[in-house]
Formats: structure tokens, C-alpha cells, sequence
């Protein structure tokens, strides 16, 4: 049986192997809370922990939350028996992976907010951003996966991740949160990232060409695409949009590299083969 109140104090009943670190400032978790959009949809919490948070959230809003360890689910479900009673509050206990085996974590639209561990954060992020229901993201990640995905064309941590979260919407890395908001304190810092989708990109092909375009993030965009194209088309393409040939990878617009992926698979497969059919989907979002 867990104590709820020592379970507070107590940061040795934080579990390693799933990456439990969890946030102990208020002044954090009203700042996540304000980061929220104001509307009346309901909101999937990923990785409620102690239910902190969850407090919050299950005052105005529909919650659905999923949590992996079976013992914080069982603390989770004394504490807040009065939301499960009522329906407020939805608990899933397990992967969250385990139930995203459909295409939509939900089967209507919702927020999402999460204190991800960091060893699992990049795979939920691309998950909800190919999720047609998922409307936002609002996630607590280690600060370096943040800039990845939040990063601008032309700063050095611009990446394949950065191409994909502004590919669906707008992305803004809304503050910092130190170590020591957190029971055990992590090493590194930690960074809350917003994501307003606007629709949603589901395409492994166009995966496949920025995995390409920033296999060596140091080298030229040429050098990189070269090495699945053929140099010449590579350089018409590159010329076609205005860019020189020594182009990095972490230089180029977003906008130009949807224009380079449309030129040069339209020459053939990302693999040099003949142009097949990828799956693609980009859904305008209900407003």
C-alpha cells in the first residue's frame, strides 16, 4: 500500500527504468497550466506521477491519464477516486505506446500535456504530431530536446525535428525549468515546448529525405542529399530555390525543404528507385 503523503518526500520511490523525475514546484505547474490553450476540450496527461498536476487539470477540464507505473496508478486512483467516480478523470494504467497502436490516442479531439522521461520524449512528441486528434502539445522535456524541435532556421540545433514540428503548426519553447523543481533532480535542464498544430503530417517518405538532409549536420545539404540523388539533380534543385552549394542543412527554411523533397522525389524514390506512392497525409485540423 503507498502512503500518499510520504510518497512525497520519499524521492527513493522514484523508479530509474522508467525515468521518473517528478516536478515539486507550484510556480512551475501553474506556469504549465497557463501555457494551456483556454478552450473546453479535454486533455491526455502523459505521465501524471504523484498527480501534481492532475489536480489542476481535473477542476475544469476532461482528463484522460496515462501512467506506466502500476503503483503510482494506484495512488492515482485513491487520490483522485472522486474524478474517477464521476468521470472526470480517465485513468490508463501502462505504455502509453500500448494504446496508441490506432492511428489516434483519442477518438476526439484534445490537448496533450506531458512530463515526458527523457529516454521515451522524442518518439511521443512525433506520435502526437502524427495524431489527426491531437490539437496541441505542451510537454516538459530535457532543454535539448526542446531546442531540436523548437529551434529556428539558421541556429545550430535546427534539425530534421524542427522541419517536422513546423511542418504541422507553431512551435515555441515557453521557459526553462532548473533541477532542483524536481524530486529526484535530474542532471540537465529542462525546457516546457509548445506545439499549436495546424494539421497533420504523417508521410515516412519525407521522414526518410530530412534523415537524409541532416545525416551529417556539419557537411553541405548537398553533400547529404547527395548521397542518396544523383549530385546532378541535387544541384538543379538546390539552384531552383535559390540556394548555393554550400547550404548547410541547419541554414534552409522549412518551406524550402517541403520544395526540395517535392523536386527530387519526383525524380525518383528516396532510395533512387523508381517514384512510388509514400503515404501522405496531411489533414486540415477542425477548427
Amino acid at each position: 500500500m503507498i502512503n500518499t503523503n510520504s510518497y512525497h518526500r520519499d524521492e527513493k520511490r522514484a523508479k530509474k527504468k522508467f525515468g521518473q523525475n517528478f516536478l515539486k514546484d507550484e510556480t512551475v505547474i501553474h506556469k504549465i497550466i497557463e501555457s494551456m490553450p483556454n478552450d473546453a476540450q479535454p486533455v491526455v496527461e502523459i505521465g501524471p506521477g504523484l498527480g501534481d498536476l492532475t489536480k489542476y487539470l481535473v477542476e475544469n477540464k476532461d482528463v484522460t491519464a496515462y501512467e506506466v507505473d502500476r503503483d503510482l496508478c494506484e495512488h492515482l486512483r485513491k487520490r483522485f477516486a472522486a474524478a474517477v467516480e464521476n468521470g472526470r478523470l480517465k485513468l490508463r494504467c501502462g505504455d502509453v505506446l500500448s494504446h496508441w497502436d490506432q492511428e489516434s490516442l483519442e477518438d476526439r479531439p484534445y490537448h496533450l500535456v506531458a512530463n515526458l522521461p527523457y529516454y521515451i520524449a522524442t518518439n511521443i512528441i512525433l506520435r502526437a504530431l502524427k495524431d489527426p486528434n491531437c490539437r496541441s502539445l505542451l510537454v516538459m522535456v530535457q532543454k535539448e530536446v526542446a531546442e531540436k524541435f523548437g529551434a529556428q532556421p539558421g541556429q545550430k540545433p535546427f534539425s530534421a525535428l524542427s522541419v517536422l514540428a513546423q511542418s504541422v503548426g507553431e512551435v515555441r519553447l515557453c521557459f526553462d525549468v532548473p533541477p532542483d523543481s524536481f524530486v529526484p533532480a535530474p542532471n540537465v535542464m529542462s525546457s516546457v515546448l509548445r506545439i499549436v498544430k495546424k494539421r497533420t503530417l504523417d508521410d515516412p517518405r519525407f521522414e526518410a529525405f530530412l534523415k537524409t538532409a541532416f545525416t551529417q549536420p556539419r557537411k553541405t545539404l548537398a553533400k547529404n542529399l547527395s548521397a542518396r540523388f544523383a549530385k546532378k539533380d541535387v544541384m538543379e534543385a538546390l539552384a531552383s530555390v535559390d540556394l548555393k552549394p554550400s547550404v548547410r542543412p541547419h541554414e534552409v527554411d522549412t518551406s524550402l525543404y517541403h520544395h526540395l523533397y517535392k523536386i527530387l522525389t519526383n525524380k525518383g524514390d528516396i532510395d533512387g528507385r523508381e517514384k512510388t506512392t509514400g503515404k501522405q497525409s496531411i489533414r486540415k485540423q477542425q477548427e
